[in-house]
């Protein structure tokens, strides 16, 4: 069984974990209860011993017309699928219930529910569910319950299939072959608990009810959506994808659902990003705080204040979910990956390095609740401060920066840039009396001290473009964040400089960069986030807006007919790459629509002497020479 393009899925949650679901209907990933669990189902690892949950026509899918979409303003996902004899709608989500809608119900604390709906003529369907857990490592016992449906059990662990139409077991498996005319429809519910009474409320008319409920509760939420510029579409799903893999009950956001897609096919740049980074601590405050989501980015900078609180002076590069060290590295050599992109790693061993960036990350991710009406407290106060003095004393040494590379340490030009940002972002804090503590002088000084290295060490006059490491003439993206960090305007003629070589040297055709070279060739695709930077580089002034938006526009092309992105595009044929989807390059979108309608709305201004200051300027970076603006 040949894996489908990574493009090809879908992706449902409910908050607590995630689920992909290819063209044909089939769920190829899925962990449960949260997010780096073990997978229950694995098959976009290995089909053979990950396991899959089909649900769909018979026959093959070379002959029917498949659409997709989600549900406007939802994580609702409905599959058409077009034959010769009839038509098919299959309905995918998980259950999303207000408050209000809890009270006096009982209901599974992780449910899946799918309906396959004929809307014309006849059709043959079946059913096949085939859970492996922990990737065929916990085989589970398959009991059939009569009325209560079929019991997938393993370890203290338990998943409930249940059906209006009868299912049969067979070895490991649960099938159902059924023919459906026009009007007629099938629910399933796959439920999930652990050590506890399963809850099973009654089946049947609930199944449309919860439907009708989840569609209502994320309207509800996209309602809130403070975004009203011309990339409203995109904006809104990059915003509902956040969301999806915003992991409820801390506030955290996972990197991605998923572990060990590859970034190059067949190769082994395979990584677990089921975990969260603070390196993506700022870009996420300020699209969430930016889309007027106030209530997930306050969660999130909560949880990234818990996380550097367990560890600090000395900060992690990633956490679990709960903010603690995520498992040691671990192979399973008998997968076979991703379409042979082996190994599959579980875990990873990147939470050992050393990353100066995340220091001015933490930083000014609590300087933007700030800025958004939020208060610290004494301790959170102390917490920073001593992230301040951790930078004084450790900015001049070498870490491996902000990709992670597994070969040594060097001086990274954006570590440098993030250590500045950490020390100007606690003296604007000081400045604007949200820390209430006296302000070192050491401060101001070690800030001027790296700025004044970044223009003497970083700038290469040969390339006429800030390197990524000081010294060298290696070239990295990560340096088009200069500007966003208040470190160099981005009108400034080396920055424009930079931008133009970068987009020379590291360009990959229709707006697309890579984020570095080995040697004069790329190892992966083109990182999607780094070609959003290069679009918010040019919004902030580095050319002008007309340019910035066709590059956007641009970029829009490369997400999959659902509104998806992974963490790199193969530039050849368009496919995704990487993790997927992957949050970073959904905050990077956002990031960068908000700084095309920041940048229309300041030239609109201009044009208008008369008219107020955009409350769009109200998100912009703060720089050394402007304190803080206010509230919104």
């Amino acid at each position: 069984m040949r894996q489908p393009p990574l493009k090809d899925y879908a992706l449902i949650g409910d908050g607590r974990t995630a689920a992909l679901i290819s063209r044909t209907g089939a769920i190829d990933w899925l962990c449960w209860p949260a997010f780096d669990s073990p997978p229950l189902f694995g098959a976009l690892l290995d089909p053979e011993r990950g396991g899959t949950f089909r649900f769909g026509p018979v026959g093959e899918f070379d002959r029917a017309q498949i659409r997709r979409r989600y549900l406007d303003g939802t994580a609702v996902v409905e599959t058409d699928f077009i034959l010769d004899g009839g038509a098919l709608r299959l309905t995918d989500l998980m259950p999303a219930l207000s408050e209000e809608d809890k009270r006096g119900r009982f209901v599974p604390d992780h449910e899946l529910i799918r309906r396959l709906e004929c809307t014309r003529g006849e059709v043959d369907v079946e059913l096949l569910c085939s859970p492996r857990p922990d990737l065929g490592r916990a085989p589970a016992e398959v009991c059939a319950r009569g009325a209560l449906g079929v019991r997938f059990g393993w370890g203290g662990q338990q998943v409930m299939l249940r059906a209006d139409a009868p299912l049969s077991v067979l070895g490991q498996d649960v099938v159902l072959r059924a023919r459906l005319s026009a009007g007629q429809s099938i629910s399933l519910s796959l439920s999930y608990a652990h050590e506890a009474p399963a809850v099973l409320p009654p089946f049947g008319v609930r199944e449309k009810e919860a439907i009708a409920r989840t569609l209502a509760w994320w309207r509800g939420w996209t309602g809130g959506l403070r975004y009203d510029g011309p990339y409203r579409d995109a904006v809104e799903r990059s915003a509902i994808t956040l969301k999806l893999l915003q992991f409820a009950p801390s506030g955290a956001i996972v990197a991605a659902p998923t572990t060990s897609l590859p970034e190059r096919i067949g190769a082994d740049l395979n990584w677990d990003y089921r975990f969260c980074w603070l390196r993506d601590a700022s870009l996420t405050a300020r699209a969430l705080y930016g889309l007027g989501f106030f209530d997930e980015a306050d969660a999130w900078v909560s949880w990234v204040l818990h996380a550097t609180r367990l560890t600090r002076p000395r900060l992690a590069i990633l956490y679990d979910v709960w903010g603690r060290p995520p498992p040691p590295e671990r192979v399973r050599e008998e997968l076979c990956g991703y379409r042979g992109s082996r190994p599959v790693r579980l875990g990873n061993a990147a939470a050992g390095q050393l990353q100066l960036d995340v220091y001015g990350e933490v930083i000014d991710a609590a300087a933007r609740f700030t800025r958004s009406g939020g208060a610290l407290d004494r301790e959170t106060s102390s917490l920073l401060f001593s992230l301040g003095r951790y930078v004084c004393d450790n900015w001049r040494a070498p870490d491996e920066g902000i990709w992670e590379p597994r070969s040594g340490r060097s001086h990274h030009t954006h570590s440098l840039a993030l250590s500045w940002a950490a020390l100007d972002r606690l003296i604007d804090l000081c400045g604007a009396s949200a820390l209430r503590r006296p302000l070192p002088r050491r401060f101001f000084v070690e800030r001027e001290q790296i700025a004044n290295l970044i223009e003497t060490r970083a700038f290469h006059p040969g390339l006429g473009a800030y390197a990524g490491v000081l010294d060298s003439d290696v070239l990295d993206a990560s340096v088009l964040l200069l500007p966003y960090h208040g470190v160099v305007e981005a009108a400034s003629p080396r920055m424009r400089s930079t931008l133009a070589c970068l987009r020379a040297r590291l360009g990959a055709g229709r707006g697309l960069l890579y984020r570095y070279l080995d040697g004069d060739q790329p190892v992966e695709g083109a990182f999607a986030i780094c070609s959003f930077w290069a679009v918010e580089c040019m919004a902030l002034g580095a050319t002008g807006l007309d340019e910035a938006r066709a590059t956007f526009e641009e970029l829009l092309t490369f997400a999959s007919e659902l509104g998806l992105y992974g963490e790199e595009i193969d530039p050849a044929s368009g496919d995704a790459l990487g993790n997927f989807p992957q949050a970073f390059t959904h905050v990077g979108l956002i990031s960068a629509a908000l700084a095309l309608e920041e940048r229309a709305a300041r030239d609109r201004a201009r044009t208008s002497p008369l008219t107020e200051p955009p409350a769009a300027e109200v998100e912009a970076a703060p720089t050394a020479d402007r304190a803080p603006p206010p509230a919104d």
